[in-house]
């Protein structure tokens, strides 16, 4: 198989060394500048990269700028600290004193097995992977089409109610257009916890110490959770690469056992930057997270209006992320709206229209506990929790609580009323 190769860096006659084998892998250029380098690879005239410079200029952008055109990435470092660095991004490393010969074999062995490139645009189905590994977290995406169908809401009592239920919790806001956890938490701070996990990833420091920093503990109705607050300016949203996004989360579920994750509804590309694909896209962390989750939880608004947008909304999922296991969870579910039987009503819609998604849940129209909840900065679990919206969310987490008979009675006549 024949390899072209682009060589930055190269004080030690490399390039040289390589090409006088004569072999199937060739020097295609060399390079003093990684932006050069970086350049060469999109133009598709190298199919690895040799980085032979100082480690301590290559970071994960660079690598992952260069894995995500189809490059294969090698990298000549002796240092055990730097090894490890380059080696968590992806990079193949090998020493600085290695032979033409090892790496021409080297080289070729990698490229091929590297990705194909993955330009921007709707995913290719990958390889079916086995379940998530023994001793690993699993993250849940909670997603759902544009409007307010309460996908924060849904995301931040999901997370308290599975930390009540046992398990060890990390909750990350990674909406790129409006961040919100903070706000419903009662968090009135810019720390950006979810961008200082990404850069800590980046920087190849992300340890256990660190995200435990970025990612304080936060105690509220007996539960204790971890939360990484989102981006306080949208404008920031470049903060969160895919790669970074999802060095992140493997991460994360290395230490919990459930990572919650509430994402932006949008998945389109910005058609605009299509054709150069070394422009971040402001939809790619959405994407990361939807690619990597174990589990989507597509929240939806149970009216006429909220029911056709989550269908459309599934149905560019599925063309974006072919191998997404999406489960509907409808939100606001009231008589007015849906007649005598909501959830009959539901269900028989969503059999004949439907895309085919599973129906999780049905979440009440509950409008007085979600206010007194965002009044007072906390969650239900804490301001109302003998409400049936609480009640619904925790059997959503597998935490079954029961609300009180008359209350329970009391808010249905008063949302049949007030609907």
């Amino acid at each position: 198989m024949s390899v072209s190769v682009v060589v930055w860096g190269d004080s030690f006659g490399i390039s040289d060394g390589i090409e006088a084998l004569r072999g199937e892998v060739t020097v295609a250029r060399q390079c003093d500048e990684l932006v050069e380098t970086l350049a060469l690879v999109e133009s598709g005239l190298a199919d690895a990269a040799l980085l032979a410079g100082p480690a301590t200029d290559v970071d994960a952008a660079v690598v992952d700028g260069l894995r995500e055109r189809g490059a294969a990435v090698v990298a000549l470092v002796d240092d055990a600290e730097e090894r490890g660095r380059l080696s968590g991004y992806g990079a193949v490393c090998e020493s600085v004193t290695a032979s033409p010969q090892a790496l021409a074999d080297l080289l070729e062995l990698v490229t091929a097995t590297a990705p194909q490139a993955n330009p921007i645009g709707p995913r290719s189905a990958p390889e079916a992977e086995p379940a998530t590994a023994p001793g690993r977290g699993q993250v849940i995406a909670v997603w759902g089409p544009h409007g307010s169908p309460g996908r924060t809401t849904v995301a931040v009592n999901y997370a308290v109610e599975a930390s009540l239920a046992g398990s060890r919790v990390a909750l990350v806001d990674a909406d790129t257009y409006g961040a919100s956890v903070a706000v419903l938490l009662g968090l009135m701070e810019e720390s950006a916890g979810v961008a200082q996990l990404c850069r800590l990833s980046d920087q190849g420091v992300l340890d256990s110490e660190s995200w435990q920093r970025a990612c304080p503990v936060l105690t509220v109705a007996g539960a204790r959770l971890r939360v990484a607050t989102g981006l306080p300016r949208p404008t920031r949203w470049p903060e969160l690469r895919p790669a970074s996004v999802g060095r992140v989360l493997e991460h994360l579920t290395a230490a919990v056992d459930l990572v919650v994750v509430d994402v932006a509804p949008y998945l389109d590309v910005d058609e605009d930057l299509s054709f150069d694909t070394t422009a971040p896209q402001r939809n790619a962390a959405t994407l990361a997270v939807l690619e990597r989750a174990d589990e989507i939880l597509a929240v939806g608004q149970a009216d006429s209006v909220g029911v056709p947008r989550l269908i459309k909304a599934l149905e560019r999922l599925a063309e974006t992320v072919p191998d997404a296991m999406p489960r509907v969870v409808f939100n606001k579910v009231a008589r007015a709206g849906l007649g005598a039987n909501p959830e009959r009503q539901l269900r028989e819609t969503w059999t004949r229209f439907g895309p085919g998604a599973p129906i999780r849940g049905y979440l009440p129209w509950d409008p007085g506990s979600a206010a007194e909840a965002l009044l007072s900065g906390t969650v239900f679990a804490e301001s109302c929790p003998d409400a049936p919206l609480r009640a619904g969310i925790a059997q959503l987490a597998g935490h079954d609580v029961l609300p009180r008979k008359g209350l329970f009675g009391r808010r249905r006549a008063a949302d049949g009323a007030g609907s």
